[in-house]
Parts: structure tokens; C-alpha cells; sequence
């Protein structure tokens, strides 16, 4: 028994072991226990480095000191990178949702393309508000949109689904401020910046190609039709319209039944000032991070670039902008905005958690020298640890579903691998998109979001299956392969 132990805590092959029995062990815990990932994460990452032989003040600390135990800097060490910007992230992505942004945009891009080009003009919608609005939170607040959309252009719905859910799928697996990529950003020591950047290109392919490429041949071929709820509520929705002269009401502002005050009559905000809120953060991250490359070191514009662009003073400003110019100068109070934002902030706490316990499970991995043993077989195979990254993202996104737990795990595991290779921030951050690529693949039955698709759209599970998984499959390999292409070039 004593050499058994010794082998697998001591030997690149047992250490291979302890690392597949404890995702063995992960995922049979979410999967057939149906246990919260967080605690699954937890227990798991605890076991793993008992079993592995770490010392128990290395893992925990001690009753009077535990600040630098594996436990509190795994958790605090990514939550105090990530939880200021999903926080602000989610909460700018809220007062647009609640604005009236989705509608104003939709019916400008609905102009611009006509009902022959919806399908484009949908996908880009999903784009832009996929930047601030979380995957779910954006098929419910777009839905009707697409509906619009599919009955006044004809055709199946699924022509005019796709591109949008290609273009949320893609803005939320890719691009910060979204969880995923954000955690990679902690996880592998990449700016966001950069993660901003490589996502968009590696991203934007994989969209084209899945959303209007695909969403185009496979649209023609699965008939779906508008749900016949939505068409009584649209309705009802145009003729209340036609009674208040088409014009928006702010709640709360209404004398009664029947009639509306000056105040509650408000122009829609305008298309320009809804791109400009959800453009400030990127540009201010962007500029930081290319004013570190091209300004000189410790100059004043560069404090200054440095400042703005970091991720949570950009979406703070952006927030703070969004709260005045779409809700206190429309008439709403400070006392609403803030009940927008704690309404808004309620479903973030769980998510970081399961975040915090994925790096807490990478640092265990890295503290048990299972990062090393990876990087020996992984050398001694050819593998690139571009490919493997997004091998091990594939399999957890297709064993458990969530596309998040897929890329806290990986990076967990893939973090440990690139410390100290000396890769510039470009190729690290290919490699956190290949990590991201990997997390979306083959959406099937155990995702949340395939079930959100099949309802919100009308299709059954076939047509889903046809439609959405498909979808995801293009969107995660051809992103994958344009990161692989990339850092074959730059590694």
C-alpha cells in the first residue's frame, strides 16, 4: 500500500492518475450527484491534495494564520481580479437592457440591411449587446427582437436565430467582461486587453462562419415557425403603442389608468449613445494596453492611460455614464438605479464562487507538481500545449455542460503549464482562447443554454440538435483553429 502511495504522489504516472481520478471524481459529482459545481470543486480540489500528500498547513494554514494557505490564495487571489469587473459588467449590461438600447439598435440595423439582410442585422445585434449582456440574460431581453424580426422577413425563425446566438455565444465565451474570459485573464497572467484583442479575432471568424454561413444553409432546411403566444403579445404590444403615439413611458411616472404625464414621454435613447456606452470600456482597456507598448515607461500619459484602462475603472465610468445619460436624465432616481443594480447583481454571487473554486483547484494541481508531470508527457508526446488546452476544455464542456466550470478547470491545469515558458501576452492569450473555444463545443442536453434555445425559439430537441449544437461545434473549431494557426506563428 505505502509504495502505491509513494508512486502516485511521487511518479509523472501516478501524478497522471491522482489528475484524471479527481476529474473523474468532478465530474460524477455534478453529473450523476447533481452536486453545485462549486461545492463538487471544492471537495474535489481539498481531496486531491490530501491524496497527493500536501501538507495540511500548505493547504489550509493554521487556526491563527491561513492567509497563505492554497485555500485563501487560490479563492482570493481570482476573485480579486474578477468579482469588481463582473460586477460592473453586469450591472452596465442591465440599465441597457432596461433602457430600450436592444430595441433602438434592432430597428436602426433592421433599416440598414431591409428584411433580406435581418439574419446579418441579428447577428450583429447579438454581437453588440452580447459585450455587455450575460449569454442568458441576452436571449431573454432579444427574443422578441428576433420575432420581429423572423415575421416581417418570412422564412423559417431559425434563419434569423442563429446569427444572433452565434453572436452572444461568441461575445460571451471570448471577450471580458464576461466570467470566462476574465478568469482566464487572473488564471494565466494575460492583460484583458490583449484578451480583448485576440478574442475578437479569433472570435469573428468562428461567427461567420457559424452564424451566417451556417445559420443561412441550415435555415433554409429546418422550418421553424414564430410561436403563436408571441404573435397575440406583439399585437397587443404595436396597438398599445398606436394609443400612446409610439413614444416610451419611464415607470413609475404615470397619474393612473389611461394617462401619462410630460415626464413619463421619453424618446428612445439614440443608436449612437447606446454604441458609445458599450464602446468606453473597450477603448480605455485597449489604450492602456497599447499606450504600455508604445509610450514611454513611467511618462504621465501612460499613468494616465494606465489608470482609465484599468478594467474596473473603465466599466465604473462606463456605469457611471450609463446611469446618468439613461437613467437619472430620463427621469429615473438613484433610489431605482440602485434597485436595478442589487436586482441585477443577485445571480452573480454563485458564479463567483465556482470561478473561485476552479482556481483553487488549479493552484492545488500546480502545488502537487501534476502542472509538471502534464508538461513532461505533454512534451515528450509532440503536443503542443495549445492543442492540449483545448482538448482537456473540450472534454469537461462535454461531459458537465457548463461552459464555465470548462474553462476554470482547464486554465486550472493549463496555467501551470506556460509559467515559465516565457510566452509574450499575444500567445498566452491565443492559448486562453483556445481554453474558451474548447468550452462552447457540442452544446447538448446537459447545457442550460440548450434548453433556453429550444424553449425561447420553439424548435424540439431534433431541431436543436440540427441547429444550435451544430452551431457551437463551427463556432468553437474555427475559432480554435485561427488561434492555433496564430500562435504556430508566434510560440
Amino acid at each position: 500500500m505505502g509504495a502505491t502511495v509513494d508512486w502516485l504522489r511521487t511518479t509523472t504516472p501516478g501524478l497522471l492518475v491522482l489528475c484524471g481520478l479527481a476529474i473523474a471524481v468532478l465530474l460524477f459529482a455534478i453529473i450523476r450527484v447533481k452536486l453545485e459545481p462549486f461545492i463538487a470543486l471544492l471537495l474535489v480540489s481539498l481531496g486531491l491534495a490530501l491524496a497527493a500528500g500536501l501538507p495540511v498547513a500548505k493547504l489550509v494554514g493554521s487556526p491563527l494564520k491561513a492567509g497563505d494557505s492554497l485555500l485563501e490564495t487560490g479563492f482570493g487571489g481570482i476573485l480579486g481580479h474578477i468579482a469588481v469587473i463582473i460586477g460592473l459588467g453586469t450591472v452596465l449590461g442591465a440599465i441597457l437592457e432596461r433602457s430600450g438600447g436592444a430595441d433602438v439598435l434592432t430597428d436602426r440595423l433592421l433599416r440598414i440591411f431591409g428584411d433580406r439582410g435581418a439574419p446579418v442585422a441579428m447577428g450583429l445585434l447579438g454581437l453588440i449587446f452580447g459585450i455587455p449582456l450575460f449569454f442568458d440574460i441576452g436571449i431573454f431581453v432579444l427574443a422578441p427582437l428576433v420575432y420581429v424580426a423572423a415575421k416581417r422577413g418570412g422564412g423559417s425563425l431559425v434563419r434569423y436565430v442563429l446569427p444572433l446566438v452565434a453572436g452572444l455565444s461568441m461575445t460571451h465565451a471570448f471577450l471580458p467582461p464576461h466570467p470566462g474570459p476574465v478568469a482566464l485573464g487572473g488564471l494565466m497572467g494575460v492583460s484583458l486587453g490583449w484578451l480583448i484583442l485576440v478574442g475578437f479575432i479569433c472570435g469573428i471568424p468562428g461567427f461567420i462562419a457559424a452564424g451566417i454561413v451556417w445559420g443561412s444553409w441550415i435555415g433554409k432546411r429546418v422550418m421553424v415557425e414564430v410561436p403563436e403566444e408571441f404573435l397575440v403579445a406583439e399585437a397587443n404590444k404595436e396597438a398599445a403603442q398606436a394609443d400612446t403615439g409610439g413614444v416610451t413611458t419611464v415607470a413609475g411616472k404615470s397619474d393612473g389608468p389611461g394617462t401619462t404625464t410630460a415626464a413619463a414621454v421619453q424618446a428612445p435613447p439614440s443608436v449612437a449613445l447606446i454604441g458609445g456606452i458599450i464602446a468606453i470600456p473597450l477603448i480605455l482597456i485597449l489604450g492602456a494596453t497599447f499606450g504600455s507598448q508604445l509610450l514611454t515607461a513611467n511618462s504621465q500619459p501612460l499613468q494616465v492611460l494606465t489608470f482609465l484602462g484599468t478594467p474596473a475603472v473603465a466599466l465604473l465610468i462606463a456605469v457611471l455614464i450609463a446611469f446618468y445619460v439613461l437613467g437619472i436624465r430620463r427621469g429615473q432616481t438613484v433610489q431605482e438605479l440602485s434597485s436595478l443594480t442589487s436586482e441585477s447583481l443577485r445571480p452573480v454571487g454563485m458564479l463567483l464562487l465556482v470561478v473561485g473554486a476552479g482556481a483553487f483547484f488549479g493552484k492545488v494541481i500546480s502545488a502537487t507538481g501534476i502542472g509538471s508531470a502534464l508538461a513532461e508527457t505533454m512534451s515528450a508526446a509532440g503536443l503542443p500545449v495549445i492543442v492540449l488546452a483545448y482538448i482537456i476544455s473540450c472534454g469537461l464542456r462535454i461531459a458537465q455542460g457548463s461552459a464555465t466550470v470548462a474553462i476554470v478547470t482547464t486554465g486550472g491545469i493549463v496555467a501551470p503549464l506556460v509559467v515559465d515558458h516565457g510566452y509574450s501576452q499575444f500567445a498566452l492569450a491565443l492559448i486562453a482562447m483556445s481554453i474558451a473555444a474548447g468550452s462552447i463545443v457540442l452544446s447538448h442536453v446537459n447545457d442550460g443554454g440548450f434548453w433556453i434555445i429550444s424553449k425561447y425559439f420553439n424548435m424540439t430537441v431534433k431541431q436543436t440538435l440540427q441547429t444550435w449544437t451544430v452551431l457551437e461545434t463551427i463556432l468553437s473549431v474555427v475559432s480554435f483553429a485561427v488561434a492555433a494557426v496564430l500562435f504556430a506563428l508566434v510560440a
